[in-house]
């Protein structure tokens, strides 16, 4: 992956490192979730295309799995593209998803080389079919490897994620595989994007946001 931090961004993520370095692992985190939030208009406000940083936020990601790895985080979690993005302009979701696609053919190398496994949380529909096809590839390569879980939250939202939970569960039901006294919140659960992901012990959102965007 490549190299892109800057001297200070460098500094932050050894100071962070060297921080739980020193905690037990006990009280390490053991899932950290990162809503990547405000690339954009960190762009816009250097009179830079809104793509721009978008790609600056693609070596932001870069950073913190090489980071998480070095740290020995087990699960790292990254939103990194709402189901309500699709509102935003068509040339901008046309480049982002470009720019999804050359990801997913860029990060093999390194995935394979620290032993990252990776997982997709999120709706399928809507994603360009040939963006799918290097999605689905790389899954597949990593599907093995044990180290560091990375899920990259893509056409996500905590809503959609529920509804889609429930419709699986009712199909299952007319088909007369479960019954109303089979529903549970581990049946809920097992059928959640997340499912087998322990919860986040750390949720961070870039920018400076408060907001959870539904995740």
């Amino acid at each position: 992956m490549a190299q892109l931090a800057t001297n200070s961004q460098k500094k932050i993520l050894q100071q962070a490192g060297d921080e739980l370095s020193d905690l037990p692992p006990e009280k390490r985190p053991r899932h950290i979730a990162i809503i990547m939030d405000g690339n954009g208009r960190w762009a816009a406000q250097r009179g830079l295309p809104r793509i721009e940083g978008h790609r600056r936020g693609v070596s932001a990601v870069q950073r913190v799995v090489e980071a998480s790895v070095r740290w020995g985080i087990p699960y790292l979690t990254l939103y990194c593209f709402s189901s309500e993005n699709w509102k935003r302009p068509p040339g901008e979701l046309a480049a982002l998803m470009e720019l999804l696609g050359q990801f997913m053919v860029e990060a093999r190398r390194e995935l394979m080389r620290h032993n990252i496994q990776l997982r997709i949380l999120g709706r399928r529909e809507g994603i360009p079919e040939h963006v799918l096809r290097e999605i689905d590839k790389t899954v597949s390569m990593a599907a093995r490897n044990t180290g560091l879980c990375l899920s990259l939250a893509i056409n996500y939202g905590g809503r959609v994620e529920l509804v889609d939970a429930v419709r699986a569960i009712v199909r299952k039901a007319l088909d007369g595989h479960i019954t109303e006294e089979d529903v549970s919140e581990s049946l809920i659960s097992e059928h959640l994007y997340t499912h087998g992901l322990p919860d986040p012990d750390l949720q961070i959102r870039t920018a400076g946001g408060r907001r959870v965007s539904k995740f």
